[in-house]
């Protein structure tokens, strides 16, 4: 029977420089031109900017179809974009990619490169140049680490195979550890298992403890003594926001050069400050990963190359 209902052909919006095109819905309104509403909506960009965009084929139709400078203003529809700071500062560290298979892709992350775009970061972070270094308009991080974090990221190549890993993740189906440099503390004994509460912080950043239940769970060992510092290796059985930053912070054993907790100092805002920031990166490395494929139903086994060592960490004295 005709249920009266159209359907429609789903839409791929191709990725421009490793970049997915964002989305914006267009309301009913007073503006004559599709660049009065964006100037107005992302006023990052002037007019005169938005109207160069269109013209290199940034700004897209429902359909696909690049906006033109000339069209006029129509709403109740959506236009994709692709985001652009004009102004992103290069990051000068370098992602390796430790393996790739027709599902997967692990890569090995730096300090300071954030996973996914956000904020100030779009083009500088691992996603986008994996996107366009292995040519995978598709490619998805499965679990994320901190910008701040060294280490392991996997990623899914295909959509059907997204959830499958994605879901080791969610349930708890992955062994993982990190490495950290923390100060030494001789009145607390190793190895031990760490429980604790922690929920959204005073700030968007910050997370914090209090009593309850505990739901985030690690284990702490030592791995070296070096005078006032010592190498751990983190275990986390559950997987929280900063949960292995906040934990070592309760245990009075903050992590080297950690710029959240205790204290939480200023983003940088000029080059100079990040230049500074880059000297003194946070000693936390995510080193290996472990779990069943679900997709062979192999066991996969991946080992970080980056490494901590007390002795060679500069330390941050403010």
């Amino acid at each position: 029977m005709n249920s009266g209902r159209r359907h429609l052909k789903k839409i791929t919006i191709p990725t421009k420089n490793g970049v997915s095109a964002s989305q914006v819905s267009l309301p009913d309104g007073p503006w004559k031109t599709y660049e009065d509403f964006l100037s107005e909506r992302f006023p990052v960009f002037t007019k005169e900017e938005w109207s160069e965009r269109m013209a290199e084929g940034e700004v897209l139709d429902s359909t696909g179809k690049p906006v033109l400078p000339c069209n006029s203003y129509r709403g109740n529809q959506k236009l994709y974009y692709y985001r652009y700071l004009p102004n992103e500062w290069k990051n000068p560290f370098q992602e390796t990619v430790l393996y790739q298979d027709e599902w997967l892709v692990v890569a090995d992350k730096p300090h300071f490169l954030p996973v996914t775009p956000s904020g100030k970061y779009v083009r500088e972070t691992l996603l986008v140049r994996l996107k366009q270094k292995l040519g995978i308009d598709s490619l998805t991080p499965v679990h994320r680490i901190d910008r701040e974090t060294a280490g392991l990221v996997l990623f899914s190549t295909k959509p059907e195979g997204r959830n499958l890993y994605q879901r080791l993740f969610r349930e708890n189906l992955v062994s993982k550890h990190y490495e950290a440099i923390a100060p030494y503390r001789d009145d607390l004994s190793f190895p031990l298992r760490y429980k604790s509460r922690l929920v959204q912080g005073d700030s968007f950043m910050r997370m914090q403890t209090v009593s309850g239940k505990p739901n985030a769970e690690t284990e702490i060992r030592l791995l070296q003594q070096l005078g006032e510092w010592g190498h751990y290796r983190l275990k986390p059985v559950t997987g929280r926001k900063h949960q292995l930053r906040v934990q070592m912070c309760s245990l009075g054993i903050p992590i080297l050069n950690d710029r959240i907790y205790p204290d939480h100092f200023p983003e940088a805002v000029t080059q100079e400050m990040q230049t500074e920031e880059y000297r003194h990166p946070l000693q936390l490395v995510a080193k290996s990963i472990s779990f069943i494929d679900p997709v062979t139903g192999e066991t996969r086994f991946f080992e970080s190359r980056h490494s901590l060592d007390p002795k060679s960490v500069p330390v941050k004295t403010d």
